[in-house]
């Protein structure tokens, strides 16, 4: 496969975008890192929006951002296929995963690029910024704690974007069909493997309602149920340590601890129950942040 080329400008990386039914943001994204040729950056991307199962209008707004965007279309409505399927369109490395409802700009993308290309870790994931604007008080105290997990703080989780060096991709290209492809992501990689770029700015849009930020946390647990092994019982230990010593630190924060136990543990009911009936956890797609 000969180099995807946009403009005059060789390209830095390749951005992979899966997309489901994303037609209200994707134009918000694709805005920040889509140009017709190099800027002040000197960045130019081969980006490749996936569309999979989609019944909206989401492959026609991708498409208007013209030649700087390659749009691939599939009837299955599964974000690990469509990375597969963005993975098989191009060969450019270093490779970005983008979640199309968060919002990143093109030096942020370069950023991650550099981290991983000639920086040496194998996966970069950006600073993490929680647009709460408009989210209730229940779903601001849930992110309060949920941010100072370990796992969360200082890793690839809940970023929406992940770049990969080819050596990096090799270890990941396998994609196995599991639902929370963040957890994958990053169990793939040892601390001293992946980093965060704090120049890196990605905005991450939580759900604005209780009831969706619930069907989040349960599919959450039953993609987590799919990893479970020695990492997860490690993960959930320090998570555990991490809250209760909020709770020692700051007692004036125990509603929002109790917010968080309460949500964390209703969408694990959630999801056992759901998975119990032989359900999957498609349905459990949060539309509140994407309005």
């Amino acid at each position: 496969m000969s180099e995807p080329r946009t403009g005059t400008g060789r390209v830095s990386a390749s951005v992979v975008v899966p997309a489901h039914n994303e037609e209200r943001v994707i134009g918000r994204l694709l805005s920040r890192i889509v140009s017709s040729g190099p800027d002040d950056t000197g960045a130019v991307f081969d980006v490749v929006v996936v569309c999979n199962g989609c019944k909206d209008r989401t492959a026609e707004v991708a498409s208007s951002f013209g030649p700087g965007v390659r749009v691939l279309s599939t009837d299955i409505p599964s974000k690990i296929n469509a990375l597969r399927m963005g993975n098989a369109a191009t060969d450019v490395f270093p490779r970005i995963y983008v979640d199309a409802d968060v919002e990143i700009d093109r030096a942020g993308l370069l950023a991650l690029a550099e981290a991983v290309d000639g920086g040496g870790y194998l996966a970069a994931g950006p600073e993490r910024v929680l647009d709460l604007a408009g989210s209730p008080w229940l779903v601001r105290a849930y992110y309060s704690v949920w941010s100072q997990l370990p796992v969360v703080s200082n890793g690839l989780i809940g970023r929406g974007v992940v770049a990969v060096s080819e050596r990096g991709h090799q270890r990941i290209a396998a994609l196995p069909d599991v639902v929370n492809d963040d957890l994958y992501l990053h169990r793939a990689f040892g601390s001293s493997e992946r980093t965060v770029v704090r120049s890196a700015r990605s905005t991450v849009h939580p759900p604005r309602k209780v009831a969706d930020l619930l069907r989040r946390r349960a599919r959450a647990s039953m993609g987590n149920a799919e990893q479970s092994g020695s990492r997860a019982r490690e993960d959930s230990t320090a998570s555990a340590r991490a809250v209760a010593g909020i709770l020692r630190r700051e007692p004036a924060r125990a509603p929002a601890v109790a917010v968080f136990v309460a949500i964390t543990l209703g969408g694990r009911l959630w999801g056992q129950a759901r998975a119990r009936r032989g359900g999957t956890p498609v349905w459990l797609r949060d539309n509140s942040s994407r309005a």
